[in-house]
């Protein structure tokens, strides 16, 4: 047998866990799962095999994955990413997976305690809180070792499960084990604080663990994302983040693109050059046109030649169609390391754009769009119907990205250009049939696992030209990418 190298860098930190009698015992099960297959072989299968999909699926492939506690090293194998380090305090469970899988790199090692140079973009922890003696220090060690950007995915047993479990053993359809850590939300969420982690989403899994054909599949899909269901689930995974330091040394300002897209709007023109502030290190204003039956297209050459400010003025003109098609072209072209999407028509004020700048560079978030649910509206900001549609497809979202979103159809929408850029490069995950743009970004944003916020702003009445949204027409094309988001982000 070829050993695989240990990993580089990995050795106990000075730090001490206080013995716990469980400890040896927890050892010897972890020793018996790697030499020993359960008697109920295809229910543990039907577990892990779901996990291992889970992973598959929000683990982006791109990342440099660490997972602890990694046992015989299946799930981690199933990756396809190209660096796979695995860590586990069982001698044997070590060795196996270098047996099994010669191409992961695994080492020996205390997930509570290691160190190393190493930065993750994805740290797996599988199940691993409920027999460890420190969970907040294992915890804080995990986010020790994320790289910028880098996420923890975590799993757990839902405590309703702890009797069916222990019913399980006695019946020997799983390894007897020593005495678990069962959590509940609060205590997650309370111990995600202590560690300086925050959750980003979860997901709830299998409310079916026996593999009945057919039936299973069909029930762990389509009926364990619901609602009041979801909490009778055997798993949830957790997807967090470091929380954002202030207080931690300030980066070089980051540079703004603001991108525009303009189609009929030739008498906004003069206002959002006037009023775009000035942002970051330089901020660059890109108008983006197509089509018009106005004289907008003028307008932005006018503007552009005439100016004498700080701001980086150009303009592009659209090949395509739709606002998305507009935005794809301005973010293209962009130089910036933050992009912005302004609505030309003005209903949010440009004087409203530092707010999203600020908490990009705070860290508090990675992608923010606006909401226009929160303060009453001028008279003729948004007529009544589309104001109804719009709360309808907030709550739709909500359930299908789970993260809380008001308003999914605000115009100004703000990500890093390097997130972008990865949302671009999956856009094929969807499909191309977003005319808007907002979609592209939000479902891409949920997809690469990134937190989302929104911002409140007052909403105000368009003072020139007329809205380019057609609420009947609209509206069933956004029902029908959310029935596409449903199938590739939900039920899965």
């Amino acid at each position: 047998m070829q050993a695989t190298p240990a990993i580089h860098g990995y050795a106990r930190s000075a730090r001490v866990v206080p013995p716990v009698k469980d400890d040896a015992a927890w050892r010897a099960t972890f020793d018996r799962a790697a030499r020993e297959e359960p008697r109920f072989t295809r229910g543990v299968r039907h577990l892990r095999d779901d996990v291992a999909a889970t992973l598959r699926r929000v683990v982006p492939s791109d990342a440099r994955v660490l997972e602890v506690g990694c046992g015989r090293g299946d799930a981690l194998a199933s990756l396809p990413n190209a660096v796979r380090h695995g860590l586990d305090a069982s001698a044997a469970a070590v060795e196996r997976a270098r047996v099994d899988h010669p191409g992961l790199t695994v080492a020996e090692g205390d997930a509570l305690t290691f160190q190393s140079d190493e930065r993750y973009d994805a740290i797996v922890c599988d199940r691993l809180v409920h027999s460890t003696p420190d969970i907040q220090m294992l915890l804080e060690n995990l986010g020790a070792h994320l790289s910028p950007g880098g996420r923890v995915y975590l799993t757990c047993y839902n405590y309703l499960w702890e009797p069916a479990l222990r019913v399980a053993e006695r019946l020997g359809l799983k390894f007897p084990t020593p005495e678990n850590n069962w959590l509940s939300e609060s205590d997650l969420v309370n111990l995600f604080d202590l560690a300086d982690l925050e959750v980003v989403k979860f997901e709830d899994r299998m409310l079916m663990p026996v593999p009945v054909p057919v039936v299973a599949g069909l029930v762990n899909r389509f009926l364990s994302p619901l609602p009041l269901l979801r909490n009778l689930t055997v798993y949830r995974l957790y997807v967090l983040r470091r929380r954002s330091h202030p207080h931690e040394a300030p980066v070089p300002a980051p540079r703004v693109t603001v991108v525009v897209p303009a189609r009929n709007e030739e008498g906004n023109v003069p206002n959002i050059v006037a009023r775009t502030p000035v942002m970051g290190r330089e901020t660059e204003l890109i108008f983006v046109e197509g089509g018009s039956k106005d004289n907008t297209r003028g307008a932005i050459e006018q503007a552009i030649a005439e100016y004498k400010g700080p701001l980086k003025l150009s303009f592009y003109t659209q090949t395509g169609k739709g606002k998305g098609d507009a935005v794809r072209v301005g973010f293209a072209h962009a130089t910036g390391d933050i992009l912005m999407i302004l609505d030309a028509d003005l209903t949010v004020p440009p004087e409203e754009l530092p707010k999203f700048y600020d908490v990009m560079v705070q860290g508090k978030t990675d992608y923010v769009h606006g909401t226009r649910l929160v303060y009453p509206m001028e008279s003729e900001a948004m007529r009544f119907l589309n104001k109804l549609g719009n709360i309808g497809f907030s709550k739709l979202f909500t359930f299908l990205l789970n993260q809380p979103l008001k308003d999914t159809l605000c115009g100004t929408k703000v990500v890093w250009a390097r997130d972008w850029q990865r949302i671009s490069d999956n856009r094929k995950h969807f499909g191309d049939f977003d005319p808007f743009g907002d979609f592209d970004l939000i479902f891409g944003a949920a997809r690469l696992n990134l937190k989302i916020l929104e911002i409140p702003i007052r909403y105000r009445d368009r003072t020139y030209g007329e809205t380019n949204i057609s609420r009947f027409r609209h509206g069933f094309m956004l029902l029908q990418m959310s029935a596409v988001a449903a199938t590739k982000l939900k039920f899965v």
